[in-house]
């Protein structure tokens, strides 16, 4: 079954009760093909973003941090000037969920234009 980014954009994240278990290799591999630029690594996705400036770079991480609080599914990020890695996992799996895909293609969506 495909997956598009629309599909992923239009869902949202559900809690994983105790005891779900992480995405398999073969679903990771799926739907990290309907994300552009993100890359899978040691049980997360992530993807660098750069940026022109200091201002545009937090103006993305505060935009980010609204998702995560809408959806209730937080990243790691590291911040520095020009520049955003955003990183997902879900920590309640001990590896990826559909929560990470979902909230990357939002991510995503923050910059499409």
């Amino acid at each position: 079954m495909s997956q598009s980014k629309s599909d992923l954009l239009s869902q949202h994240c559900k809690p994983c009760r105790p005891g779900t278990p992480a995405l398999h290799a073969d679903e990771v591999s799926r739907l990290l093909k309907s994300l552009d630029g993100w890359g899978y690594s040691d049980g997360q996705i992530s993807r660098e973003f750069k940026f022109k400036n200091f201002y545009e770079t937090m103006a993305f991480v505060n935009a980010v941090a609204w998702i995560a609080n809408k959806e209730d599914h937080h990243p790691d990020m590291e911040v520095g000037y020009g520049k955003c890695v955003v990183k997902y996992s879900t920590h309640s799996v001990g590896g990826l969920s559909r929560n990470d895909f979902i909230c990357a293609a939002k991510v995503d969506a923050l910059l499409a234009g």
